[in-house]
């Protein structure tokens, strides 16, 4: 009988710390808030896991079928699709967690899902930009590039994936995998526990994060944006580049900048500030409880263009409508075949 008191009062201790960790910052009832996010987690990643994880492998056939015959920022695709493709296979995992409110899988598979969330979406960032400006690039200076351009594009995507792992180290370093709660398989994700930094360093994280993850990249697909758009305006002789092909062209860049806008451009807003909150920099608990509202939401945003970016593919990629609307596959594919 003591055992058994004795367990009540620790689970009823843990639970109440728990909702304090998890809820840091909030004003309002945090069971209420944690059930709100979960069930909002659970619900849109359970939209998005099978056009996300169909959409990305069906663009690897494709993109794998004619990497050899266009030089139209296909390896970059590729490399988008295989961040997408990453964090799709990730939803499972968290869909389950967010249903049954536990994390049974170990402390180690915690910590690297959540950090490859992070690489993931930063990593398709990357490539949408690279994507944007090697079609800016073919349509502004097309005789520039040669086959040998292939092998620096190999290298840009390595560089690419190091850059991105390196840079989302902070997310990772940020947090607290000893905790007795993430051990014990009660928390995980975004409510793990933060370690405590000072505001200066706090503000000097978020606004690098902001500029290396979002304005630069964000201000790049603009500019090449309005590049494109400005070549329509160009008469086009020889070599140069036809009207058609530059207003493929400047649909491609556009869907970067939508993906941009729609996905990632609410949750770089919200971030900061929910930092902000959890931290207990904010005294307004009405700002506090809003922004704890508002961030899944941006956040859910943000996983969005994991299903977004294959059909920016079929309506702005000539080979992929080219292969799904016709059953040949290229002379290049049977013969590899």
């Amino acid at each position: 009988m003591p055992d058994t008191s004795s367990e009540l009062i620790h689970s009823a201790n843990v639970s109440g710390i728990k909702k304090m960790i998890i809820m840091n910052g909030s004003c309002q009832n945090s069971g209420e808030l944690r059930m709100y996010q979960h069930h909002l987690y659970a619900v849109v990643y359970s939209v998005i896991l099978v056009p996300g994880l169909l959409g990305n492998i069906l663009a690897l056939w494709v993109f794998r079928l004619y990497i050899r015959e266009t030089k139209k920022a296909v390896v970059f695709m590729m490399n988008l699709a295989v961040a997408d493709l990453m964090q799709v296979l990730s939803l499972p995992l968290r869909i389950y967690y967010y249903l049954n409110d536990n994390w049974p899988f170990g402390r180690t598979l915690c910590m690297i899902c959540f950090y490859l969330k992070y690489v993931n979406m930063y990593a398709s960032i990357y490539f949408l930009v690279c994507v944007s400006m090697r079609r800016c690039e073919l349509i502004m200076r097309p005789l520039r590039y040669n086959t040998s351009r292939q092998k620096v594009d190999l290298v840009v995507c390595i560089l690419g994936w190091l850059l991105v792992c390196l840079c989302c180290l902070p997310f990772l370093l940020l947090r607290n995998p000893d905790d007795g709660l993430v051990t014990s398989g009660m928390v995980c994700f975004s409510e793990l526990p933060m370690h405590m930094v000072s505001t200066s360093a706090a503000w000097v994280i978020l606004i690098i994060g902001e500029l290396l993850g979002f304005i630069i990249p964000f201000t790049v697909v603009l500019t090449c944006t309005c590049l494109t758009a400005g070549s329509l305006r160009m008469r086009t002789t020889g070599t140069i580049p036809d009207q058609g092909e530059k207003r493929r062209a400047l649909r491609m860049v556009l869907s970067c900048t939508i993906v941009f806008l729609v996905c990632f451009a609410p949750y770089h807003i919200t971030m900061p500030l929910d930092f902000l909150a959890k931290a207990n920099s904010l005294s307004s608990c009405t700002l506090k409880d809003l922004i704890l509202i508002c961030h899944p939401v941006t956040l859910c945003l943000a996983s969005l263009n994991c299903s977004l970016d294959p059909i920016m593919y079929y309506f702005t990629t000539k080979e992929f409508w080219r292969r799904l609307s016709k059953p040949d596959i290229p002379e290049r594919g049977i013969l590899s075949r």
